[in-house]
């Protein structure tokens, strides 16, 4: 291999194959490759074998569960925001030719020891059970001050300023019950813990109309799911990355990052061949995460929390849901005494990801003690009976430098959130670190059809 590329990514993760693929179109030559035989790394979709050759390797799947090739299984659940920021991406860069999407039916949030929906219209808010009929004033008066609010225009901020005054003295403002709060904290404006209330409010603000903008678009729910699973999304970009020019190379085992004498980046070795580059970028797993070579022994990434994952195959929807085929559910903190959310989500047969009559239910959350399941019980008590249930904890490694230095750009693991939003800023942060300058999208009106 005596060719130079700009830019050698390491591993198929959704992150690592978005920055591929913007990378390609950009001009810059690049070669992709990962250690296993497939793409999407953790967050990939397994079939029923590759499932229960990951976490039951002496038990072959049950056959009352149907064909192998009618399941694609998230390892990591995530929906895709309406008009959130991969959707942006998918149209910019045209890879919605190669995927199609369904609506999740429902966003549901717990309150007080039931599921309530999350209301999508001014006629469910009125019917909600989530709000006294005072606090639905209240809220009505919170949110029309939101959608009302122009920058410009001093009139609308009735003497309130976004960018100084924190999130808890505007809900303080509106008189805003702790359970609203919780609500539109942690299922509309999709914050993990409760820290955001003492930062300033735009950004919260920003959140909540990204989700109110998404669901006024689809009505129903602001997600949006990709048919035969998430596994297709990583898949997608790396064509975009091949239509461009990019090189890929699955089933190729990482020994070794080179350096050179000051410590900076100047290939990959795999077996007795060494390709060469000016830049690499890679998941966790290829820096100290378990890694190995010389280019691993430096602290490169540091463990900042865990996260359980619980998969559950059911036989029936989740009870509560009216039946949906698919909901996402938020478990707010405050609800069970702790200091993460827990998150559910819920696909089934109409995704084209498990066999008929299949619900397929991922709960997760942040670990916070020794006894990870138990945390998730609140999540896996709202499931009704369980027929197959896989745990996993994984760890949630940060790159420990920018990477300017050596030219070693390390990715973010993929957090217990329900949605994409997370996983786009770390390509963004990226993408800065790599480029020198921000990635800029060209803005192309997204039509209905896509």
């Amino acid at each position: 291999m005596d060719e130079e590329y700009d830019v050698i990514v390491l591993g198929t993760g959704l992150t690592e194959c978005i920055l591929s693929g913007l990378l390609s179109v950009e001009g810059k030559k690049v070669l992709h490759m990962d250690r296993n035989d497939y793409y999407g790394g953790d967050s990939a979709s397994l079939n029923l074998t590759q499932l229960y050759r990951k976490f039951r390797p002496d038990q072959a799947p049950p056959a009352e569960l149907g064909r192998d090739r009618d399941y694609a299984i998230d390892l990591i659940p995530k929906f895709i925001i309406a008009s959130g920021e991969l959707t942006k991406i998918l149209v910019h860069t045209n890879v919605t030719r190669y995927l199609e999407f369904k609506q999740i039916a429902g966003s549901f949030v717990y309150r007080d020891g039931r599921i309530s929906k999350v209301p999508s219209t001014e006629m469910e808010a009125v019917k909600s059970p989530l709000m006294g009929l005072f606090e639905k004033r209240r809220a009505k008066q919170f949110f029309e001050f939101l959608q009302n609010w122009k920058d410009d225009d001093p009139a609308t901020h009735q003497g309130r300023n976004l960018d100084t005054e924190p999130m808890e003295s505007i809900y303080a403002y509106f008189k805003l019950e702790p359970g609203t709060q919780d609500f539109i904290g942690h299922a509309m404006a999709l914050y993990l813990d409760d820290d955001y209330k003492k930062k300033p409010a735009r950004q919260t603000y920003n959140r909540i109309i990204l989700y109110t903008s998404s669901m006024a678009r689809w009505g129903k729910s602001p997600y949006l799911y990709p048919l035969y699973g998430l596994g297709e999304l990583p898949q997608a970009f790396a064509r975009l990355s091949a239509i461009y020019g990019g090189t890929y190379m699955l089933d190729k085992k990482v020994d070794e990052i080179v350096l050179d004498s000051q410590g900076k980046f100047v290939g990959v070795r795999s077996g007795d061949e060494t390709v060469k580059a000016k830049q690499v970028i890679g998941d966790p797993s290829y820096f100290g995460a378990g890694a190995t070579g010389a280019g691993a022994g430096k602290m490169r990434v540091v463990e900042e929390h865990k996260v359980v994952r619980a998969i559950c195959i059911l036989k029936h929807p989740i009870p509560g849901t009216d039946d949906s085929d698919s909901a996402q559910i938020i478990i707010p903190q405050n609800q069970v005494g702790r200091r993460n959310d827990i998150y559910i989500a819920m696909v089934s047969s109409t995704h084209n990801v498990c066999s008929k009559d299949i619900y397929v239910a991922i709960v997760s959350t942040i670990i916070e003690t020794d006894k990870p399941e138990l945390e998730i019980r609140p999540g896996l008590e709202l499931l009704g009976p369980i027929h197959e249930k896989f745990v996993s904890i994984s760890p949630l490694f940060t790159p420990t430098s920018s990477g300017k230095e050596d030219n070693i750009f390390i990715t973010r693991s993929y957090d217990a959130t329900s949605h994409f939003e997370t996983v786009v800023e770390d390509v963004q942060d990226v993408w800065k670190r790599v480029m020198g300058s921000d990635l800029v999208l060209k803005e192309r009106e997204i039509e209905p059809t896509e």
